[in-house]
């Protein structure tokens, strides 16, 4: 029987643009290192709705994406949940219903079953062409916020054990 996860990483971004590709990459390079039992990944992509009916229920949700923040490309930037909640627009429609949105919708959706903790994790961006790979500076940055993911997620199930 599946026990449910504690922690779930969502890498949120498109493939196809760049560095705005980096929080689905992430998941990739965490699948392949292997995940701690009761840690899930999902590939968020660009699909907001979905993001929010997968933190149903999970104690812990880490997002990861892409920001153009001005700041020097490859920085990392992390943020509580709250802090990023945007409710949706007036007439947003599914292609525009982004990962942020997707957490003030989850907050109404889910209810009870709402995360108590979400931390968002954002690497600036460098480029954002179309069929582009990830620059060197967010790469790197990339397998930096990896490791930090798993200390963290190491401290979150030692808690959540204790």
């Amino acid at each position: 029987m599946n026990e449910p996860a504690r922690v779930l990483i969502v890498g949120c971004g498109n493939l196809l643009r760049g560095d705005d590709a980096v929080g689905p990459i992430l998941v990739r390079h965490l699948w392949q290192r292997g995940v701690p039992h009761l840690v899930r990944c999902a590939d968020g992509g660009t699909g907001g709705m979905d993001v929010a009916f997968q933190m149903r229920g999970v104690p812990h949700v880490i997002i990861v994406d892409a920001c153009t923040s001005g700041s020097e490309p490859g920085s990392i930037f992390r943020l509580s949940g709250t802090d990023c909640e945007t409710p949706p627009l007036a007439g947003v429609n599914l292609h525009a219903f982004r990962w942020d949105h997707a957490l003030a919708f989850a907050r109404w959706a889910l209810k009870e079953e709402y995360p108590p903790r979400i931390d968002v994790w954002l690497i600036e961006a460098e480029r954002l062409e179309v069929g582009e790979p990830l620059s060197p500076k967010v790469e790197a940055a990339m397998h930096r916020v990896c490791d930090l993911l798993m200390q963290e997620v190491d401290v979150s199930l030692a808690e959540a054990a204790a």
